[in-house]
């Protein structure tokens, strides 16, 4: 026997509200605790790198180094370099007849992160795509 005949049924609601007022708060919560990393005060100690020398050497290799005062080495030769262009100018001269060198680059723990990619960008000029850094031995394997 249906008593509730002429009433009609609700429908069931989900009330979203106190689901909000959760989210938010957890929201707040994250962003009070989480610490952001101040990038420009961060201390960098470049990697060693542990590895080994490759027996046979297929193309010649050019080995340019560059010290914490951005002087450049060409094949242990000084080098002066006012601009990129000149610089892939002497490592094309470096090259000789050798159509795709290795670029060794060889820079000091306080060289320029400019200075590494000033190498990079005037092989990358000259033609030259094989490019490896040279680092120290890992001490204490």
């Amino acid at each position: 026997m249906n008593f509730q005949r002429g009433r009609t049924r609700e429908e069931p609601e989900i009330n979203l509200i106190p689901m909000i007022d959760i989210l938010l708060v957890i929201l707040i919560f994250l962003m009070v605790t989480t610490t952001y990393a101040n990038l420009s005060g961060l201390q960098i100690n470049l990697p060693q790198a542990g590895g080994e020398t490759p027996e046979s050497k297929v193309n010649k290799q050019i080995n340019v180094s560059v010290d914490a005062n951005e002087n450049y080495a060409i094949n242990d030769q000084p080098a002066t370099v006012a601009s990129i262009d000149k610089l892939a100018g002497e490592l094309r001269r470096a090259a000789g007849d050798e159509k795709q060198p290795v670029i060794v680059i060889s820079a000091d723990a306080k060289a320029t992160h400019q200075s590494v990619v000033n190498i990079m960008e005037a092989a990358r000029l000259a033609g030259y795509t094989s490019i490896t850094f040279k680092t120290e031995q890992r001490l204490g394997k």
